[in-house]
């Protein structure tokens, strides 16, 4: 078959069948192929932008990046509600099948041990903002008197700011021991930057929390209760997802060795 393999994901073989309209990267349908009881989800796609070169280039290109992004999230999330997936990065290709076969085989004990752990859970992402007080960023009225006086100012707006910020991290502490003590597992990401996200406020906690399927609306519930404590903050809850941040470092190949 004419081609490369763009791999979405690697699971156990499952009964429901996926969406009959469901398209993937390149709007190419997605296909199985077995290897000793694992399941390789992919799509056929063409050298032409998946090739090493010009995948290269394309990830420069965010307008391309973003359908494609959507695209591979869009057969994840199709595979989560059939299966516990275990989700590769995005633009994980390899020449063909014969390269796919031996990339399973090389890693098929981590791939059925991560599954196992997985097997019947899901990840739900929380993240905290806070947006500073008006009375922390406004410019006092009237023009200070002296020097003496801005500095005073100046001193106060600081302090202001530190305490709303002492708020938010300590309520966020919190908030991330009571979760994690309901979850199997979780994870501390990064802050998000809200110049790349586009979210309003500071973003003072970005975890993921891995959940039983059929304890998440316990854990939805846990959630929403903690809202009303974050007086000056919000908090946004997501999923759920495939377990994107408890799959271990493997699925860190963007690109299999054989794709080239």
């Amino acid at each position: 078959m004419p081609g490369l393999r763009y791999v979405y994901a690697v699971c156990r073989p499952f009964r429901s069948a996926l969406q009959s309209q469901l398209t993937g990267v390149a709007g190419q349908p997605p296909r199985q192929l077995t290897h000793h009881g694992l399941i390789a989800v992919y799509s056929v796609v063409p050298e032409r932008d998946f090739a090493e070169e010009p995948l290269r280039a394309h990830l420069e290109d965010l307008d391309w990046l973003t359908a494609t992004a959507r695209a591979h999230q869009g057969v994840i999330d199709a595979l989560t509600v059939v299966t516990t997936p275990l989700p590769l990065r995005l633009a994980t290709v390899f020449r063909d099948d014969s390269a796919l076969r031996i990339m399973m085989e090389s890693r098929e004990e981590y791939f059925l041990r991560t599954l196992d752990r997985l097997e019947g859970r899901v990840e739900w992402g929380v993240k905290v903002y806070v947006d500073p007080r008006p009375e922390d960023t406004e410019a006092p009225a009237g023009k200070p008197a002296s020097g003496r006086d801005y500095l005073r100012r100046r001193r106060q707006s600081v302090r202001n700011h530190e305490h709303t910020w002492q708020e938010a991290t300590e309520f966020a502490g919190r908030l991330h021991a009571t979760l994690s003590s309901y979850a199997e597992d979780s994870r501390l990401h990064d802050p998000q930057s809200s110049a790349l996200s586009g979210a309003a406020g500071q973003n003072v906690l970005n975890a993921a929390y891995l959940v039983p399927r059929g304890e998440s609306e316990e854990f939805v519930e846990l959630v929403d209760r903690t809202k009303d404590e974050a007086q000056g903050m919000r908090v946004e809850l997501t999923g759920p997802w495939a377990a994107y941040s408890f799959t271990g470092e493997e699925t860190d190949v963007q690109r299999g060795d054989e794709a080239t």
